[in-house]
Parts: structure tokens; sequence; C-alpha cells
């Protein structure tokens, strides 16, 4: 990880209160071809009028279905987005730096995919690791960076001790949550992680969903890709026991349309 311990990175330096925002949607870099209007949605990710219901188990195993048949060439095309984001590297050393000054620890990154950003918190010294829903993410995690943890799990249900993490990562994995299992997710966030540990997003700007039929080299998929306002994510922080100290709102090779937000686990009782 190229940078200084404060968040500076190619000039560009993040604070720990540091907020820009702006409005819109974007489209991800990251999404590979196929992306398809979806109706309106419900909270849940279900079309208006449908009359159905999507269970928790339904998107889990679509999401773990698609990424298993994607995983290879997803792991191709996003190789080197990091190399390209600055900012989001700057947002990166200044979480790697506030789970050093901390006193260190294991960091989970969840919903790792194919280990990158795994990886690039490990350079720098962070005890990181990745948990990914897709075991055909994971296979290709162990692949290509054969000296690094990578486990098979789902956010929804994470199989760590209370307040064993010092930080945790979810890089554009929340995407594919419904907005009804959201609470639930933080809620399993905020557990593994100890007081004051930090929490670092990245996540789609806008409004609404979208289908994804086809991705990464044409491949078929089946997933809606949620994007969501910084203030709404912040209010779900919020009510989950979180205070959200730094997010920008910012056009990359990660999104063109991204949000990056750093939070803090609130103590007990806080």
């Amino acid at each position: 990880m190229r940078g200084d311990p404060a968040g500076l990175v190619d000039g560009i330096r993040w604070e720990a209160q540091d907020t820009v925002s702006e409005s819109g949607s974007g489209e991800s870099a990251r999404s590979g071809s196929g992306d398809v209007p979806a109706r309106a949605l419900r909270p849940g990710g279900v079309p208006h009028g449908s009359g159905q219901e999507v269970s928790t188990e339904d998107w889990l195993e679509d999401t773990r279905a698609s990424y298993d048949t994607v995983a290879v060439s997803y792991a191709d095309q996003v190789r080197h987005l990091l190399d390209e984001t600055p900012e989001e590297r700057a947002a990166m050393a200044l979480f790697a730096d506030l789970v050093r000054t901390g006193g260190g620890g294991p960091v989970a990154d969840v919903g790792c995919g194919p280990g990158r950003i795994t990886a690039h918190l490990h350079g720098p010294g962070v005890d990181a690791f990745g948990i990914d829903l897709s075991p055909g993410m994971v296979e290709v995690a162990r692949r290509d960076h054969p000296g690094l943890r990578f486990e098979v799990g789902s956010m929804t249900d994470l199989d760590l001790a209370d307040g064993s993490m010092a930080g945790l990562v979810a890089w554009y994995s929340l995407i594919h949550v419904p907005d009804d299992e959201i609470g639930r997710v933080l809620a399993h966030f905020r557990r593994v992680l100890r007081a004051g540990g930090p929490l670092l997003l990245g996540f789609h700007v806008g409004d609404g969903s979208r289908l994804k039929t086809r991705g990464y080299g044409g491949h078929p998929m089946k997933v809606h890709v949620h994007r969501r306002q910084p203030d709404r994510v912040t209010a779900w922080l919020d009510d989950a026991g979180f205070s959200v100290g730094t997010h920008r709102t910012l056009s990359s090779a990660e999104s063109t349309l991204g949000g990056v937000l750093l939070a803090r686990r609130r103590p007990d009782g806080a």
C-alpha cells in the first residue's frame, strides 16, 4: 500500500472527519456488462406488483451461484483497479492506520471476492483475512494469494467471536444485500468488532436497483445491484451502533459514482 500512515496517497489525504458528498446514480466499472434496469423495487429487492417475496436463502443462493460462475473472469477484470484509484487507496491507508493505532489485531474483509483488498491491506502489515459467500471466489483468492487466509462464509451469519476483530472491510459487498437485511448484517459487523474498531465500506451511490443478468465476459448472473445515498447508509450505521467519521462520494475505476465511508463501532451503551 502506497502512502503514509495518515492516509496520504499520491498527494490525496483522508482525514478522520473529512466529508465530501454529492448526489446522483452510478454504474460500476467493476460490474462488467449485462446490467439491465429492474422495475421499481420494494426494500427487499422484489418488484412492486410481483406478488412474490425474496427469501434470505434465495438472494444468497443467487449471489453465491452467480459469483461462482464468474469468479475467474471477475478476478482478471478487477485485479489492477486499485492502481487507478488513489482516493480509495488513501481511505484504506487511513483505515489501516486506525487499526494499527488501536493496537492491531485481525481484520476481516467481508465479501472479499478474489482477495485483492485483503492482499492490499496485508501489504503494510495489517493482519487481514478474507471471507466470501462464493466458494469459487475463495478458491481464486487462495490461488492468487497463497500466503493469506480465506474462508467461505456469509455476512448474514458471521462465524467470528464477539469483539474479536480490530477492523472490518465490506468493499462493494453490501451492494447485493436487500434493504431489509442490512440491519441484520450491520448487527453482525458490530458484534464481531471491538469497541472503537473501524469499519470501511465501499458502495454504489444512487437510488434504486438494477438486475444483473450477465457480466464479466458475458457469463450468466442473477443478482440485484442496489445503489444507496450516503445519508441513508449513515442512518443505518447510526442505528446499528456506529459513528461515521468520514465519507466521500467520488468517480473512479471502482464505480462511476461510488461512496467510501469510514465509521467506528461505538462502545456498548454509547
